[in-house]
C-alpha cells in the first residue's frame, strides 16, 4: 500500500508552498479512500512517494486513470492568495491504494521531488 503526490514544478512555487500543496493533495486523496484500504495503509506505515512534472496535462492523465482504476485522487487547486494564479492545478494526490494498481497509472520518467 502507498500514496503518491504528483506536484508540478513549472510554477516555480517556493519550499513551503510546495509542502503545503504536497500535503493538501495527501490528506485529500486519503479522505476519498475507503476505510479498508485506510486502516491498512495506516497499519503499513503511511507510505508515501513525492514525484514532480513540469506538466499539467501530466496530473490530467493521472486523474483519468484513477478514475478508471477505481483508485481515489484529488486534483489541488491554489486559491491564489500568496505566489500563483487562483484556480492553478497545482499537484494530485493518489490513493493510498495497492502499489500495484497505483505503478499502473504513474508515469515511468517521473522523478523524485
Amino acid at each position: 500500500m502507498k500514496q503518491v503526490i504528483v506536484v508540478r514544478t513549472d510554477l516555480k512555487m517556493k519550499k513551503g508552498k510546495i509542502a503545503s500543496q504536497a500535503a493538501h493533495a495527501s490528506i485529500s486523496a486519503y479522505e476519498k479512500t475507503a476505510f479498508l484500504k485506510k486502516k491498512l495503509w495506516m497499519s503499513m506505515g503511511q507510505k508515501k512517494i513525492v514525484l514532480k512534472t513540469n506538466y499539467l496535462e501530466i496530473l490530467i492523465d493521472i486523474e483519468k486513470k484513477a478514475k478508471k482504476a477505481k483508485i481515489a485522487s484529488s486534483i489541488i487547486r491554489d486559491a491564489g492568495l500568496t505566489q500563483i494564479e487562483p484556480n492553478t492545478i497545482t499537484a494530485i494526490g493518489i490513493g493510498p491504494d495497492e502499489d500495484k494498481k497505483i505503478d499502473l497509472i504513474i508515469p515511468k520518467e517521473l522523478k523524485l521531488l
